[in-house]
């Protein structure tokens, strides 16, 4: 079982992560359990402050050091030796790797960050990671963090209908996914590729690796200056890429 606590001002929200899909199956079968610390429960005057203005002026306001330490200290508490993870848009970016390396912990502590931020001196003493999602900024923390859950939930054994799911998706391994076709074969006009009907495996596997690779040089190029491709990889590509300018006209 992965257990996580989030330190958040709307612990509400993550109502998403607990009712709903993939998590919410994950949670009822055991999988990861879910504890939620809300540093108003920690605040020290009767309307509940968590906030106040910045030191050297400017807009916006800051996390107030106590009541967050107190709250990240509660988790502590309950799940002792975690990790504090701090999302944030100044730290470092999430990959799937580091998904899959937290997802093999036993327990983790999220902290949600509101306003303009924390103040840095809680950030010193209490924080042990920082990541971000991406180079943009959201109005607070609880959706990164429900998309962290998320992420890591779906690589939990027996999260999955299938435990086959995870382990072809996109970045598992350094690669975006091969497009998916249903039913019917052919719909307004555009048809399934012949190989995925054609029931000879070894030519869909050789087709499923050739798209992948084709369609992270379309749009993801970066990521293939971080692999080392084999030698077939290398043929599946220049394949690709021939068919693709041809195609291009």
């Amino acid at each position: 079982m992965l257990k996580v606590g989030v330190v958040t001002l709307f612990p509400e929200m993550f109502d998403l992560f607990i009712d709903w899909g993939v998590s919410g199956r994950a949670v009822d079968r055991g999988l990861v359990q879910l504890s939620l610390f809300n540093p108003r429960d920690h605040a020290e005057d009767g309307h509940r402050t968590v906030d106040d203005r910045p030191y050297g002026g400017g807009p916006g306001m800051v996390m107030m050091y106590r009541p967050l330490q107190r709250s990240i200290r509660d988790a502590r508490t309950t799940l002792p030796g975690a990790k504090v993870l701090l999302m944030t848009p100044g730290g470092q970016r999430l990959t799937q790797a580091d998904v899959q390396a937290m997802a093999r912990k036993d327990s983790l502590i999220l902290v949600a960050g509101r306003y303009e931020g924390l103040d840095e001196r809680l950030i010193e003493a209490e924080v042990d990671q920082q990541w971000s999602l991406g180079d943009y900024v959201l109005s607070g923390g609880e959706l990164p963090c429900l998309v962290l859950l998320d992420a890591m939930t779906r690589l939990l054994p027996g999260s999955l209908g299938h435990a086959e799911s995870a382990a072809d998706d996109s970045f598992t391994h350094g690669l975006l996914e091969n497009p998916h076709y249903t039913r019917p074969e052919e719909i307004d006009g555009r048809r399934v590729p012949q190989v995925l009907l054609s029931g000879d495996h070894g030519a869909i596997r050789r087709w499923r690796r050739k798209q992948a690779l084709g369609r992270t040089w379309l749009r993801r190029p970066d990521l293939l200056e971080r692999l080392s491709l084999d030698a077939e990889q290398k043929q599946l590509l220049e394949e690709f890429m021939t068919e693709h300018r041809k195609e291009a006209g």
